[in-house]
């Protein structure tokens, strides 16, 4: 049997767009040449694609982390960085993707061709060619190149199936897949020998098929994480219909009547959506069965509850024929939108464009941490740190009037700052002294043209 992985947990990190350069034209003839520093190219980002040709998650190792190559350095002559490369990961139709620190569904891969941007690139720095001025004829700053995203996301894999297998372990929901299509499960006499979910496809003629899944046995209370009901329940969300099995023969002690409410309790619990998908009942293991007159009062109770049921046996073909029609009929009368239960009419794309609120420089909060520390949080005023070169003095001045355009310092005041605070932003860490910042950002409009 293949080797099944359905969640994984990873590392992304997108790449580091590239330095701004600081050069200057040196020309014999130009004696006063200047600044030409070009820009830093953007960095890769991380994207995910969708390949009808994989069925599972094994090539992801949990823990990994995922690297976009970074932007290049700016050059002279106002030459740009080359742009990283995006990186492509594949994955199976029917992978979600969820940030594990907000558990917020990033991208749900349910389509054939998807290509969603999961981790997004930084930009590149700007060389000092951007930042002259009629007062600042010779910026010896750039930018820094942006960083690019990183968080950590959980893969789940959620198999694409018409028909879900449904019922207790050891029904015959393996033998049943291995007689309608040519999947080739393990099959043996004992509960919980199927460990992992089966795909099959059943052929119904030259021009039709459908894909069913032999979803691992259930068990009372899995939707509270017995055995392992919840791995096993969430793979049923995708199908359009469910088969139950219900063992008559007597041999695995089974209840024909008890086992249905039991199953579809659990399946309430889990899911409203997943209790209601229609129902097929199959009684199954009908060859063991010596009096078929004994399988009518079940039938009965069934049908009383306008379910369709089919007797069969796997082992000898019996009544699987009519199933397999009747299946096939159902699923052409149903709508193709039954398979997305989750809600989503389409592809979830996050964008740059959708995050631009929250970069905002002059959104940010500050909150005085158990250590008396002024912490400073926002992405556009923690973007703004990031792209200055900390060890640049020129830089440092710029940083200092941008953070005075933004109320950075007014917010520090109606927190309580007073003199000696230290206040963090991101890596960056200064002391807060009242008179200094008074002297120093008392800035002409015409001093800095560039906009915050």
């Amino acid at each position: 049997m293949s080797l099944f992985i359905d969640e994984v947990t990873i590392g992304l990190k997108a790449g580091d767009g590239g330095n701004g350069a600081v050069t200057f034209r040196r020309e014999k003839h130009v004696p006063r040449g200047g600044p030409e520093g070009g820009d830093g190219g953007r960095g890769g980002s991380i994207v995910f694609e969708t390949d009808p040709n994989l069925s599972t998650l094994v090539e992801f190792r949990p823990g990994k982390q995922y690297r976009a190559d970074r932007g290049g350095d700016g050059m002279s002559k106002r030459m740009f960085g080359k742009d990283g490369p995006d990186l492509v990961l594949k994955t199976p139709v029917g992978t979600q993707i969820w940030n594990t620190e907000t558990n917020e569904l990033l991208a749900d891969l349910s389509h054939f061709p998807q290509r969603e941007i999961i981790a997004t690139s930084g930009r590149g720095g700007r060389g000092n060619s951007h930042f002259v001025s009629s007062i600042q004829q010779a910026p010896k700053f750039a930018e820094k190149g942006e960083p690019g995203e990183e968080l950590q996301i959980r893969l789940e894999l959620k198999l694409l199936a018409d028909v879900g297998l449904l019922g207790f372990p050891n029904v015959g929901k393996s033998t049943l897949l291995s007689r309608v299509s040519a999947a080739k499960p393990k099959i043996a006499d004992y509960p919980f020998t199927t460990l992992v979910p089966n795909l099959g496809v059943v052929r119904v003629d030259d021009q039709h098929n459908f894909v069913m899944a032999d979803i691992p046995g259930l068990i009372e209370k899995a939707s509270e994480g017995a055995g392992l009901g919840i791995q096993f329940l969430k793979h049923l969300e995708r199908t359009r219909l469910l088969v139950h099995l219900i063992d008559v023969s007597g041999l695995s002690g089974r209840d024909p009547y008890t086992d249905f409410d039991i199953i579809n309790r659990e399946l309430a619990n889990f899911s409203d959506d997943l209790a209601k998908l229609p129902q097929i009942i199959a009684l199954s293991r009908i060859d063991v069965v010596t009096n078929r007159e004994e399988l009518q009062p079940i039938i009965d109770f069934y049908e009383a509850k306008k379910l369709p049921v089919y007797p069969i046996s796997a082992v000898t073909g019996d009544g699987i024929e009519p199933l397999v029609y009747y299946l096939h009929r159902t699923l052409q009368e149903m709508p193709k939108e039954a398979a997305m239960l989750d809600g989503s009419k389409g592809p979830i794309r996050i964008t740059l464009n959708s995050r631009q609120s929250d970069e905002d420089p002059k959104r940010f909060t500050v909150l005085r941490n158990a250590d008396g520390i002024l912490v400073v949080t926002g992405k556009g005023i923690e973007r703004m740190v990031a792209m200055t070169d900390l060890e640049n003095e020129y830089g440092l001045r710029r940083l200092q009037r941008k953070f005075e355009r933004v109320g950075l310092f007014q917010k520090l005041k109606e927190a309580g700052a007073v003199e000696g605070d230290t206040v963090q932003i991101k890596n960056m860490g200064f002391d807060y002294i009242e008179d200094e910042w008074a002297d120093d950002t008392t800035v002409k409009p015409e001093e800095d043209e560039e906009d915050v």
